[in-house]
């Protein structure tokens, strides 16, 4: 339960090793830069937004380029390869594919390119297709679609809408130019879209002919031919045949870049981690010959960089405790408790005048979680998965890994739980032993028979078990905000804030347990002497709560009116504690629809087919109950330390140490030292 020192540090050297100190801070991500403003005629920031666009620019391009390629070539992944993280590289293998970068830029581009060239032709071939279709209806036509006739004739080339005869075409034009006499209609071709023909008059009556046309709805192709449509036929052909082999051939070219695909993502990393080198030129001054930065550093790695760069850079570098409460934070905890920084996180990080609560918050929500799971098979799967992903993935990213040894501590709780209660994948050993062996098994503890309890016949005392565990938690968080107080040497609000609630709210459950009706539902009583010894003890707190909750206020009627206030909250404890019902509901829940699938799955008793099917419903039953019940376990042991536990003390509030560092997609550098 530790927050990690920080110290200032200011660091000073020659500008010409500025590129290289700030790409050391990236790769060893200890420093937290911050902005610093120098008003100074001396000093001046540089404004480096082109060089960072321009890589952007280049990354985009790599990713670009990355993504064309694995279009074409199918990348080996596993199935867990999620869970590989990316592949670290050392100093002289960084500095190697750095060399290579403008090499593989020109791949990237030529990939790209080559891609350009195969979306021109597909547009193309597009293009020619659609003319392709329109003038398949004309092959027939023995000269061009744009043929308009001779000296004395004049030719229309379209089409009708619908399936209609020539005879059709002769009538209709007769009935609106009854005077013009000798016009030749010709069908090309016909279906039930469209009749396309062939209509030949005098030139003398063209427009005649071409007005009554268009009154009965004669149409232009909508591509005309400029040779016999036969012919033209043949060239589109050509041209397709020519564009699928223009494709073909690009695609071969970024098919031949296969092997580059891995310096594609160092590339696309090289560069996203100079934009970020460059982002950081923003927050230094620099002078003509020389620059400083400043930031943060946790006080362990501190000494460590302080005689690197002194010793590589021939830096200045000066450290000094950081004392505004503006440094950020950063948590420090054993391997037990560690895991559980990230649920913290995802509140709040706690500020520099208060607790880190991650080592007793994580004991608790380990409990919460397995008891609320509870079930011994479910457990060991769920920390065997988790076993086995750590063990094997050794690379894993440290969130992902975090979540893994957390789930991992959740699933040892579920196990220890599913053992005190009697639960291995519900009743599956009774059910299988009685249903296909006919055999009732032995009464092996916590696999057959609870070690401790059954919640299904003795919920009242898991319940009260909930409750006890509850009341710890709560207390618990009282004393972590007394510790606060202490810590920042405000002594007399732990008497106001603290042992006002534990006395009126301790003294309370004492007088509760002490009456008959209480010791009927716990199932055991106290000495009536704690009635008084509890109604005393929740007076005095009472008390305390009314005379010092508004003490903020100088008026003492507002000051007494907050008080009485203050004093409502105690309908606010009595709401936390019955919200750790859940804990016997969620694991209730989880046995038995446990039991509800080891039951449908011996529907057909022990024949072949009843083994099948029993088989099939307890792999999907029970791995449906799993994600369900984990689910649940996990949304409602948050809330239980979100709501309830931090509610009791935690502000939080505090800015999360984020160092320079290498933010890559692929590849991580590891600095050597």
């Amino acid at each position: 339960m530790a927050m990690l020192k920080m110290q200032r540090v200011y660091v000073y050297a020659l500008l010409k090793y500025c590129k290289d100190i700030l790409e050391a801070l990236q790769r060893r991500g200890v420093v937290a830069i911050e902005n610093l403003n120098i008003e100074d005629s001396v000093f001046f920031k540089d404004d480096t937004s082109a060089y960072q666009a321009q890589y952007r620019r280049m990354a985009s391009t790599a990713t670009e380029a990355n993504e064309i390629l694995s279009r074409y070539v199918k990348q080996k992944k596993g199935l867990l390869s999620s869970f590989n993280g990316r592949k670290q590289l050392s100093s002289e293998e960084y500095d190697k594919l750095a060399d290579e970068t403008p090499d593989i830029l020109r791949i990237a581009y030529d990939i790209i390119s080559c891609q350009k060239n195969i979306d021109t032709n597909e547009a193309e071939k597009i293009k020619y297709q659609q003319q392709l279709d329109i003038i398949r209806p004309w092959l027939s036509l023995d000269v061009p679609m744009n043929f308009t006739g001779t000296a004395t004739t004049k030719a229309f080339i379209g089409k009708f809408s619908g399936d209609i005869s020539t005879t059709e075409i002769v009538t209709k034009l007769a009935e609106i130019i009854p005077e013009v006499e000798g016009i030749e209609v010709e069908m090309i071709s016909h279906d039930s879209n469209q009749t396309c023909v062939f209509i030949l008059t005098s030139r003398k009556d063209a427009d005649a002919v071409s007005d009554a046309l268009r009154r009965i709805g004669f149409e232009y192709p909508s591509y005309i031919s400029p040779v016999i449509p036969k012919q033209r036929e043949k060239e589109i052909n050509k041209h397709l045949s020519n564009r699928d082999g223009r494709i073909l051939e690009n695609e071969n070219i970024i098919k031949s870049y296969a092997k580059y695909a891995e310096k594609l993502n160092f590339l696309e990393d090289y560069y996203v981690m100079k934009t970020e080198c460059y982002a950081a030129y923003d927050d230094i001054a620099t002078s003509r010959n020389t620059f400083v930065l400043t930031g943060y550093i946790p006080e362990p790695d501190a000494g460590e960089l302080k005689e690197y760069l002194e010793t590589a850079f021939d830096a200045e570098v000066e450290l000094e405790e950081a004392t505004n409460d503006d440094a950020p934070v950063k948590l420090k905890n054993n391997k037990f408790a560690e895991p559980a920084e990230s649920v913290l996180a995802s509140y709040s990080y706690p500020d520099h005048h208060e607790a880190d609560p991650t080592s007793i918050m994580a004991i608790f929500y380990y409990v919460f979680f397995g008891m609320m799971f509870s079930d011994a098979g479910y457990g060991l799967v769920m920390a065997i998965a988790c076993a086995v992903c750590l063990l094997k993935f050794k690379g894993m990213e440290p969130g992902l890994k975090r979540s893994m040894k957390m789930f991992f501590w959740c699933g040892v709780s579920t196990t220890i739980w599913g053992l005190l209660f009697g639960s291995f994948f519900g009743d599956a050993i009774p059910v299988i032993s009685t249903t296909f062996f006919h055999v009732q098994p032995p009464a092996i503890p916590g696999l057959v028979v609870p070690l401790w309890l059954n919640p299904v016949s003795d919920p009242m005392k898991v319940l009260m078990l909930s409750f006890l565990l509850g009341i710890i938690h709560l207390f618990i968080g009282l004393g972590i905000m007394a510790y606060n107080y202490i810590k920042n040497k405000e002594y007399l609000p732990v008497i106001y804030d603290v042992i006002s609630w534990y006395l009126l709210v301790g003294g309370a459950i004492l007088a509760l347990l002490s009456t008959e009706m209480m010791g009927n539902i716990a199932g055991f009583t106290i000495p009536p002497i704690f009635l008084t010894i509890g109604g005393i003890m929740a007076a005095v707190g009472a008390v305390i709560i009314v005379l010092f909750s508004g003490r903020e206020s100088r008026n003492p009627v507002i000051r007494l009116l907050k008080g009485v206030y203050g004093l409502y909250g105690a309908t606010g404890y009595l709401s936390d504690i019955l919200s750790y019902s859940r804990l016997l509901a969620l694991g209730m829940a989880t046995g038995i629809i446990a039991q509800v699938f080891n039951l449908v799955g011996t529907i057909l008793g022990d024949s072949f087919i009843g083994v099948i099917v029993f088989i099939i419903v307890f792999i999907i039953g029970h791995s449906v109950n799993i994600g369900i019940n984990a689910l649940g376990a996990y949304v409602h042991t948050n809330r239980l330390q979100f709501v309830e536990f931090f509610g009791k003390f935690y502000k939080g509030g505090g800015r999360e140490f984020k160092p320079f560092k290498i933010n890559t997609k692929h590849y991580i550098v590891k600095e050597d030292k």
